[in-house]
């Protein structure tokens, strides 16, 4: 793209005609086929949760985040109660509709109406939610909002040591864009970080990816996948890392 100047001859970045910053994301329902992400309610939400989580028992799941593990109810309840319930992060539980019952959580977080942008994170999904095609489509639909609301970026940062985080965020098609050292300390250690994002241009090509996949043709009839979902996003990253 050529360079736009400006009236002393200096590069500045593209205009934005028209563009209002997007309201933040609503406390509602986000409905699919597999899946429905709930505005998070310990009440109903925790013992659930807390159970589906248990079978994760080396506690695998919480290692890159920066709190957990959570070894009782009680205390479990407490994080979801003095944490979870802010508008940011704002905090959802993935339903899954197979069996109708709650299986892990995602949030939205570090919501900036102002600048277009907005991060997904904090992603807790228990054992029989992951690799499932649930797990994708909830992911699906926090970005099909971010973007239909009228953000015009969408974040992914990990501990840059978080391989499957790595390849997650890139399978689901955000572009890789650098480590940031020596970002923040969590847990007593120090935390590289990893930054992914989508943009707005990419989320025409990025939701065509995932209707391709999710779509029922694309799975036989002992449920293996035809195409992966790897396969229809890579050719969209601008960077790989």
């Amino acid at each position: 793209m050529k360079p736009i100047l400006n009236e002393i001859g200096q590069p500045i970045g593209f205009p934005l005609p028209g563009w209002t910053p997007p309201p933040p994301p609503p406390r509602e329902i986000m409905a699919g086929r597999f899946c429905k992400l709930e505005p998070l309610d310990p009440h109903r939400h925790a013992d659930d949760l807390f159970a589906a989580n248990r079978a994760d028992a080396e506690g695998r799941n919480w290692t890159y985040l920066p709190y957990g593990p959570y070894l009782t109810l009680k205390s479990y309840r407490e994080w979801l109660n003095t944490f979870c319930l802010g508008n940011d992060p704002l905090f959802f539980t993935v339903i899954d509709l197979a069996d109708q019952s709650p299986a892990g959580l995602v949030s939205y977080l570090r919501i900036e109406p102002a600048a277009g942008s907005i991060e997904v994170g904090h992603i807790h999904y228990a054992p029989r939610l992951q690799q499932h095609l649930a797990a994708t489509e909830a992911m699906y639909l926090m970005m099909k909002q971010a973007f239909d609301l009228g953000y015009r970026r969408y974040e992914w940062k990990c501990d840059s040591l978080n391989a499957p985080s790595r390849s997650a965020a890139q399978r689901l098609g955000f572009s890789f864009e650098g480590i940031f050292r020596q970002a923040t300390v969590y847990k007593g250690r120090s935390r590289d970080t990893a930054w992914y994002a989508a943009i707005d241009a990419d989320w025409p090509a990025l939701r065509a990816a995932f209707q391709a996949w999710l779509d029922p043709t694309n799975f036989d009839q002992a449920g293996a996948q035809r195409s992966r979902l790897t396969d229809l996003t890579r050719p969209l990253l601008a960077q790989r890392g």
